[in-house]
């Protein structure tokens, strides 16, 4: 049995870190409108002075798909059976691969990029962080235009159930955010971790069933079931193809590792933070 001082003890521990996180969400509330004018200066910065301007939003994503549908067909990689037509297969999981990466990406250098707004200038720094989703989010979006173009010219309609993939999409982005609270730190401290995760999403690329169907053999599964982004991926593709969600075990971890990892993020940001910030 618990003596009165731990009671109080434990019950004071748990409404100071409740008026903590209180604290968290009204400085974030309140800090909306910078938010988005942040995203609105990285979107205007990123294609000033561009001569294909949106294009550099799709042109990955179509020469890599194009790519490999030439493969596929001329036999130089057995894709395997997809529930999709390869090339819808492969431009959807595509695009949103580049939505998760582009914005961890985006939110591992966001700290970098902010430069002297990083000491100099008191206000939460998460918004530079979760700022740095909306040039994802409006890349992802440029990009259904290709997607849409391909289900008109094979005349694929989507099944009713797509209604549901915002909800896997916002999953996503809340892993990307979680880890790049992580890797926003970190990359403050060692520039060389912004580099690290280009290389390591690059490679990270081929480990998901992007531009193949999931694979059903051993040791590949293991690779599949290990990913946490794939059971994510997949089940964007099932709903597309009209299969439904099936809540499996995976889904269903994946689902809590996502929300976990942003809350315990942004929490490890703002404790360690203000620690960095005077070195930085």
């Amino acid at each position: 049995m618990k003596t009165t001082a731990e009671k109080v003890t434990v019950y004071t521990s748990r409404a100071i870190n409740n008026q903590a996180w209180f604290a968290m969400f009204n400085e974030l509330w309140q800090s909306r409108e910078l938010i988005w004018r942040l995203m609105i200066r990285d979107f205007s910065v990123r294609y000033r002075q561009s001569i294909f301007g949106y294009l550099w939003a799709v042109l990955p994503q179509i020469v890599t798909v194009a790519i490999f549908t030439f493969l596929s067909r001329h036999r130089v990689f057995d894709m395997g059976e997809t529930a999709l037509p390869y090339v819808i297969h492969a431009l959807w999981s595509i695009s949103v691969w580049q939505l998760f990466s582009s914005c961890l990406v985006g939110c591992t250098n966001s700290l970098v990029n902010a430069g002297s707004l990083v000491t100099k200038i008191n206000f939460p720094k998460e918004a530079l962080v979760i700022a740095a989703v909306g040039q994802g989010v409006v890349d992802f979006l440029i990009r259904l235009l290709p997607v849409i173009i391909v289900f008109i010219w094979f005349g694929f309609t989507p099944s009713w159930h797509a209604i549901a993939i915002p909800l896997v999409l916002l999953a996503i982005i809340l892993m990307a955010v979680g880890v790049g609270f992580f890797m926003a730190i970190i990359n403050l401290v060692l520039r060389d971790a912004g580099n690290a995760i280009s290389m390591l999403l690059t490679f990270g690329m081929f480990l998901a069933p992007i531009l193949y169907p999931p694979p059903v053999r051993e040791p590949f599964d293991v690779v599949n079931y290990l990913n946490p982004f794939s059971p994510l991926l997949i089940t964007t593709q099932d709903l597309l193809a009209g299969q439904g969600i099936e809540f499996s075990t995976p889904l269903i971890a994946t689902l809590a590792l996502s929300v976990i990892l942003f809350f315990v993020g942004w929490r490890v940001f703002h404790i360690t933070m203000p620690r960095v910030a005077e070195r930085a």
